[in-house]
């Protein structure tokens, strides 16, 4: 996806195409805070990422979660629903969005502001300026990098 950008008339703004391997994040935050954890991986996701990025966050909670989680094929995958019940001994609950309700979910705001706001077209120029600018958001959200979410109601 490439952002939306202004330009004055007569002064071109390329970005050129690359090819080469996608790099994919999966992400992490709570309702409560600005909290965000991340997984990234260059190429295509098969099922075994979605796996150790879930164990990797079920180690790292300190109380019962809900992981809400929208409906990709790869989420559904016979080989993740085999881990629910070990996920749920260690208080973490998956929960999948009903179709065609990305509006619900949190983690897709972020991607997008990722993507259309926060990163420049500058750092598309390559994969390293990309990465780079992408680490700086991860580390800096909550702080440089927020987005008002409505708040939820008890």
């Amino acid at each position: 996806v490439i952002p939306y950008c202004c330009q004055f008339k007569g002064e071109p703004i390329l970005i050129l195409t690359q090819r080469g391997k996608a790099l994919n994040v999966l992400g992490f935050t709570p309702l409560s805070d600005d909290a965000l954890q991340v997984f990234t991986k260059e190429g295509s996701i098969k099922a075994e990422f979605i796996i150790n990025s879930i164990h990797a966050f079920a180690n790292s909670l300190i109380k019962t979660t809900v992981l809400v989680l929208d409906n990709a094929r790869i989420h559904h995958a016979k080989i993740v629903q085999s881990c629910i019940e070990a996920w749920e001994e260690k208080g973490l609950y998956v929960f999948y969005l009903p179709a065609y309700s990305p509006h619900l979910n949190r983690i897709e705001r972020l991607w997008k502001e990722s993507t259309y706001r926060w990163v420049p077209p500058s750092a598309y120029a390559n994969r390293s300026t990309l990465e780079q600018k992408l680490d700086e958001i991860w580390a800096k959200f909550g702080g440089n990098y927020k987005i008002n979410f409505p708040q939820q109601k008890s």
